[in-house]
């Protein structure tokens, strides 16, 4: 047996040992109710960024806990946001420097939202470990802990240098994250080759995946008035142009029976399929009936796993979320809405310009809506949007990743993109122009953000393994 592979099996076999241990560090922090929505738990997320960076500490690494102010809430209320951490353990210029990025705040939860069992007590029922954070991210930011910790227990030498990035603000949209990576982008991260963010879930219960892409987001409201009042519709129904008779014309032109963006020139930078990227599909772990019963609904536009991948991850899709202004309450209300807003979003795709986009959405709806001939006033605007984000799967950390997997899992990963937003990853590679890579640990059903939030026992400690392993591969890069 070689030293790589006699290191490996001791690396292994301490992780199993210690299983328990990095269960019960889990369950400590799965505790602390790191709710960074709502104000009134804030000290909270402060004293979770503690715990973080005395375990961080406890490895030997240098950490700075960096102050990022206060930001006030629409009450008026000021509060403190928490500080960010920026870790470092070891600084050998042989060795590879490999960034992580996670976060240890958590989505609101209560018992009697749902939950079978306290959200804020870790507990184990048939190998699955309940608790809110426990897949979103709290398992998976201590699963990268307890492998630089395993290093650390068995005195092997480190095999790479490592960096941490740990916020306490993601659930509430990383609020002052942006601005500390560009201040510290020629210094923090100047000497760093990779970032690792382990922020997601794979596609299956079962298969392992590493994630290389995500969809944007542009976010629009179009308004249409005709007044500074609501109107009798029997006093003025069948006189006037209604606001709501034309912004439903304006959103059915949207989308036409298959799910096809009739917006004109929509399509026009979405990058052809390749035969390499397609047959990335054809191996990828996908239950279409699965998914179709867990949605809850009786038939996708596209028959077949490929089509439905395809057109969750690498082609725009547009829907529309609501009317704001109209009624809506139970029972008849005869009332003409002098004013109405229309929103919709396009999960725009890599090469798709965000102001392009908004001009062909602006100028399509112009055109539809001076055909017409209606005298109300037509508003269009966006006023949230992201960017997608597309990484090399051929990049040498998706390689060594993809090694590192195989050693622990013993076959191959899937890999998949994410047909929503992941707004952090496109920050850290515009801003750093590093590699960047999203190596999920969590399976499917682990329910982030819901009711019986859950990471499963075995990917918690493989993951711990394939994280240890990942380490030892990116070191043989250099």
């Amino acid at each position: 047996m070689s030293s790589s592979s006699s290191s490996v099996l001791e690396i292994f076999q301490y992780i199993d040992v210690h299983q328990n241990d990095f269960i019960k560090n889990l369950k400590e922090w799965v505790a602390v109710e790191s709710d960074s929505v709502q104000p009134a738990l804030r000290k909270e997320v402060i004293r979770m960024m503690a715990l973080a960076a005395d375990r961080l500490s406890a490895l030997g690494a240098t950490v700075n806990l960096v102050n990022l102010g206060s930001h006030q809430f629409l009450d008026g209320e000021d509060l403190p946001l928490p500080p960010v951490i920026l870790g470092e353990l070891g600084k050998d210029p042989q060795k590879a420097t490999v960034c992580f990025y996670g976060h240890v705040d958590v989505q609101p939860a209560k018992k009697e939202d749902g939950w079978k069992t306290d959200p804020y007590t870790l507990t184990e029922i048939n190998g699955n470990l309940y608790g809110r954070g426990a897949t979103d991210n709290k398992g998976p930011v201590l699963a990268w802990i307890n492998a630089v910790e395993t290093f650390r227990a068995l005195k092997l030498a480190m095999p790479v240098n490592f960096k941490f990035v740990i916020e306490g603000m993601e659930e509430a949209g990383s609020l002052g994250l942006e601005k500390l990576l560009e201040e510290e982008n020629q210094n923090f991260f100047s000497d760093v080759d990779y970032i690792v963010i382990s922020d997601n879930l794979w596609l299956s219960n079962k298969k392992p995946a590493l994630t290389y892409g995500s969809r944007g987001n542009a976010c629009f409201c179009v308004e249409v008035e005709c007044g500074s009042k609501d109107l009798h519709s029997g006093t003025f129904g069948g006189i006037i142009h209604e606001p709501l008779m034309d912004l439903i014309a304006l959103l059915d032109s949207l989308v036409d029976p298959t799910g096809w963006i009739q917006i004109p020139g929509i399509y026009d930078s979405v990058a052809a399929l390749t035969e390499e990227e397609r047959k990335l599909y054809e191996s990828i772990e996908f239950d279409l009936e699965e998914h179709k019963n867990n949605s809850g609904v009786k038939k996708f536009l596209y028959g077949t796993k490929e089509e439905i991948l395809l057109h969750l991850w690498r082609y725009p899709s547009l829907s529309i979320h609501g009317i704001e202004g109209a009624f809506h309450e139970p029972g008849i209300k005869t009332v003409i809405p002098a004013k109405v807003i229309g929103k919709f979003s396009i999960r725009q795709v890599p090469h798709m310009d965000l102001s392009v986009v908004k001009q062909q959405v602006v100028q399509h709806l112009e055109g539809v809506f001076s055909k017409r001939n209606s005298p109300n006033t037509l508003k269009v605007s966006m006023p949230l949007a992201a960017k997608p984000w597309l990484a090399d799967v051929n990049d040498p950390q998706y390689k060594a990743a993809r090694r590192a997997i195989k050693t622990v899992f013993g076959e191959d990963p899937d890999f998949i993109r994410d047909g929503s937003t992941i707004p952090v990853a496109r920050m850290f590679q515009t801003i750093t122009q590093k590699s960047v890579m999203m190596f999920p640990i969590g399976a499917a059903d682990d329910g982030e953000h819901s009711q019986n939030e859950k990471i499963s026992r075995y990917n918690y400690i493989q993951g711990t393994k394939a994280f240890a392993a990942f380490f030892l591969e990116l070191s043989k890069l250099h």
